[in-house]
């Protein structure tokens, strides 16, 4: 690459814009290679300008005194501890704008600034090397400063952008998006100042929407800084398919305009042009097919900022545009719909590449995964007249946000029509147990209790088969074997007499909730008639935790040292104290049946229970401190009778009405249908999770020998990996280091995502809305999934591990998988933003009879920590008692 100064020395220090691209981050940074990338597009004009390097930021932080000591202590700070990152970034700072710029580095910036003009007006902008990523862009954190005149006056605004690397808010953005600071180094741009007519900023896609085949136009009159700055509204145009579909034109007060000797002024807009568009329409469509030629260079949406001067567009910066959630790939050019399965599976938080492919592998449909989450493409099922209804209503049952989202992009969208896929009997989110796509419902079952026992005896049998075969297999070997095991696994989750018990019980409750509504007024009757509903191994396990919790509460020792416990092998100490051997073969006896989960546990990489079973203790604490002793049975007990005492009223209601011995009858029939399978619906996915926890021990064996052999780093490597690359790994003992670090970086930046509940293949993210008037102003509203009326405290809680509760308070959290059971015992009332009627939460919340309302958007920040709040659960709002 030809470098614009002969001496070797100082030729590193600054590079033309025209000689540096995308692959240079390292040495000018993100909007310094995106620049040099943007000035060899054929068609895109950029201003004249050069870099001046991280080398020459090297060379000036090695002159600062006690640089590491401050890092140092920058890198112990607290991300929320805002006053000392404040002091000690302030100090960085002002050190390094301190130092004085060596002389031949001095030299080496002015005379690329003579060549360019000398006496001109030049921007110059920070570009850090963790700046206009597509993983971060960190825009607007760090120090820009326009028409800057004069070399000396470039040499100093240089040195102002080395300390802006410093300021608080980019150093609490690198700390929030675990960027270490002594990996981020400074270039800075030094550009020929452009003076337009009009500027402002241009995105490829739809920055609120996400759509990709939408470009977003802001224009003002000036220079862009106004409009970056938000000084000034802007006009407003969208594009799509090379046409403008909506205009705004904004009353435009005032404009920044540059200084004859350097600097900006704020000037009022002449009274006659304040109401008159920035561009024209043909300007506008033309920025537009310009924003997409730089769009397909860099291979992904962009936020471009442009400058008019004589009908002429001039780009002075792009970036990716990192908020967009990501598209699942597509064989075709097809229109494509696709349901996120975490929304269905109470976990959409972003999971790591092997857990990924597992769950692909596994599921019993096709899935796409996209910023670390897995969609169901639905789009046959949605446009083919004959799946449309019962896809629809599916949705509806679950989610009716889905449902509602769905229906949105049927109003609006082009979806093309294919050939509808062949009828299968799962779930959206691919599990086994769902409504077939189309055709006739599932054959009805008499609610005999043998039928759910031989299906969980043979699966128990079928994961001893899987736990004694698998420990005989390592190395290639043993990834063949897990390929076997996965059909296995399949086979057993799709039988039909599964499927067909799990159906029973969902549609008996449907059906008692929709006749006795319109037979005896009565709302969500079937909440309290499955109320104990035996064989439920979710709520099983909330309950058991209550009796480990008696075992332990009699020794005082045994409950001291487990507040203290900081380690996972605070179970070998145990036996040490007075009672510690009964608490140890409690908690044991409570890992084995139900160690293999977790918070998120449909992510393999995850950690189960039984390898941090410290996770465990807060709850396990609250019971001791909280709970009576033999709380689980009495819990149990009075859900039993209360389900019981509703039978008996609703039968005996019945009979009074019209019909009413037919009416009683049928009823009765559906709840022993509903008492005998709806603890069932909660079986299959402790398969599943028992079947994981399995797979993943094994896994690891392979894990650790290939970081035992340096083949990877550490054992977490391989979660970066996809199964089959895994599996080459293993094969070759050969790991790509650079993919495994980029597989990283990646999952970072999906963690701070929040996937939409539907997403097209145009990249729209639609969540649906509820479509109601009857709930107070200024109420929550969700979905009502367990009867009930309560008020308390709010609790928000995002990790298991540290919950904080006391009797009475209402959970309120993002979502809940079966991990998050044993706190339903303890909490007075449920609220997530995540959750379905069918769900694992609703269900086990109506086992327990905890009023539960979810699917209330945004409910952790909208509802503070400690507020009092009402959760009206028979009718879906939540209501905010304490401001």
């Amino acid at each position: 690459m030809r470098e614009l100064t002969t001496d070797e020395t100082t030729g590193r220090y600054v590079l033309s814009l025209h000689d540096v691209d995308e692959t240079r981050v390292d040495v000018v940074g993100g909007k310094g290679a995106h620049l040099g990338a943007l000035s060899r597009i054929d068609g895109v004009p950029v201003p004249a300008g050069c870099c001046v390097t991280t080398h020459a930021f090297g060379r000036i932080m090695a002159e600062v005194p006690s640089i590491d000591d401050r890092l140092d202590r920058l890198a112990r700070l607290c991300p929320d501890d805002r006053d000392a990152i404040r002091a000690v970034s302030a100090e960085i700072r002002h050190a390094i704008q301190a130092t004085p710029v060596p002389a031949d580095l001095a030299a080496a910036i002015s005379g690329f600034v003579d060549e360019l003009g000398g006496r001109a007006g030049y921007a110059v902008r920070s570009s850090a090397t963790a700046e206009d990523l597509p993983t971060a862009s960190f825009a607007g954190q760090h120090d820009t400063y326009l028409n800057v005149v004069g070399t000396n006056a470039v040499v100093e605004h240089v040195r102002r952008c080395w300390g802006s690397l410093f300021s608080e808010r980019a150093v609490t953005y690198r700390q929030r998006n675990g960027v270490d600071h002594r990996t981020v180094r400074m270039a800075v741009v030094v550009q020929r100042m452009v003076f337009p007519d009009a500027a402002g900023i241009l995105f490829t896609a739809d920055p609120v929407t996400g759509n990709r085949r939408v470009s977003s136009v802001d224009a003002s009159f000036g220079l862009g800084e106004a409009l970056v700055c938000g000084l000034v509204n802007p006009d407003v145009f969208t594009v799509r398919d090379g046409e403008i579909v909506t205009r705004t034109v904004a009353t435009k007060q005032r404009a920044l305009h540059a200084l004859p000797g350097g600097g900006t002024r704020e000037q009022a807009i002449d009274p006659r042009r304040r109401e008159q568009p920035a561009l024209t329409d043909t300007q506008v469509v033309r920025l537009a097919r310009l924003g997409r030629r730089i769009e397909a260079h860099f291979g992904r949406p962009q936020d471009i900022e442009w400058c008019l001067v004589d009908d002429a567009f001039q780009i002075v910066q792009s970036r990716p545009i990192t908020t967009l959630f990501p598209v699942p790939a597509a064989h075709d050019r097809d229109d494509h719909v696709y349901v996120s399965v975490g929304h269905q599976q109470m976990m959409t938080d972003a999971m790591k590449p092997l857990g990924l492919s597992m769950w692909q592998l596994t599921a019993m449909a096709p899935m796409r995964a996209a910023g670390g989450r897995l969609f169901v493409d639905v789009t046959q099922r949605l446009v083919s007249p004959a799946t449309r209804s019962a896809l629809l209503e599916i949705m509806g049952r679950g989610d009716p946000l889905v449902r509602d989202a769905l229906e949105t992009v049927l109003d609006r969208a082009d979806v093309r029509s294919r050939r509808p896929e062949p009828t299968v009997a799962t779930r959206p989110d691919g599990t086994a147990g769902g409504p077939p796509a189309a055709g006739p419902a599932v054959t009805p079952i008499d609610p005999d209790p043998a039928v759910v026992a031989g299906l969980v005896e043979r699966s128990q049998a079928s994961i001893a088969a899987l736990r004694r075969e698998i420990r005989t297999k390592t190395g290639a070997a043993l990834f063949d074997f897990l390929t076997s095991a996965f059909d296995e696994h399949k086979r057993v989750l799709s039988d039909p007499l599964s499927m067909q018990v799990i159906m029973a019980g969902m549609e008996a409750t449907w059906w008692l909730n929709d006749h006795l509504r319109e037979w005896l007024g009565e709302k969500n009757a079937a909440d309290t008639l499955t109320l104990s509903a035996p064989g439920n191994v979710t709520s099983e396990m909330g309950l058991a935790l209550l009796d480990v919790a008696d075992v332990i509460r009699p020794h005082p020792e045994v409950v001291a040292f487990l507040h203290g416990v900081e380690d996972e092998s605070f179970l070998d100490e145990l036996p040490r104290l007075p009672g510690g051997t009964e608490a140890r073969q409690a908690i044991e006896a409570y890992l084995d049946r139900y160690g293999m989960r977790c918070v998120g546990e449909i992510d393999i990489t995850r950690p189960r229970w039984r390898e941090r079973p410290t996770t465990l203790l807060p709850v396990l604490l609250e019971h001791v401190r909280h709970a009576e002793p033999g709380a689980a049975e009495r819990r149990f007990e009075r859900g039993r009778q209360a389900a019981e005492q509703k039978a008996r009223e609703v039968l005996s209601r019945l009979r009074a009405l019209p019909d009413g011995e037919r009416k009683a009858a049928e009823t009765k029939r559906m709840i022993d249908r509903v008492r005998t399978f709806a603890g069932y619906r909660e079986y299959p996915k402790y398969d599943i999770i028992s079947r994981y926890f399995l797979y993943k021990q094994a896994l690891l064996v392979e894990a650790d020998r290939l970081a035992l052999a340096q083949v990877i780093r550490e054992r977490e490597d391989v979660f970066f990996l996809t199964f089959d690359e895994f599996r080459d790994a293993v094969r070759t003992n050969q790991v790509d280091d650079r993919l495994i670090r980029q597989r990283r970086d990646e999952f970072r930046s999906y963690q701070a995502l929040r996937p939409p509940r539907v997403l097209t293949s145009d990249g729209e993210a639609v969540d649906g809305a509820y479509r109601r008037d009857d709930v107070p102003a200024g109420a929550l509203v969700g979905l009502p999934v367990s009867a009930g009326t309560v008020a308390g405290r709010a609790r928000v809680i995002l990790d298991l591990a540290q919950a904080d509760l006391e009797p009475g308070d209402i959970l309120v959290t993002v979502h809940t998988d079966p991990s998050w059971t044993p706190l339903f015992v303890a909490v007075a009332g449920l609220v997530t933003e995540v959750g379905g009627l069918m769900t694992h939460g609703a269900v086990i919340a109506r086992e327990y009879g905890l009023p539960a309302v979810v699917g209330v958007a945004d409910a952790t920040r909208l509802i503070r920590d400690g507020q009092r709040i009402r959760v009206h659960a028979t009718d879906g709002y939540v209501e905010i008692l304490s401001r």
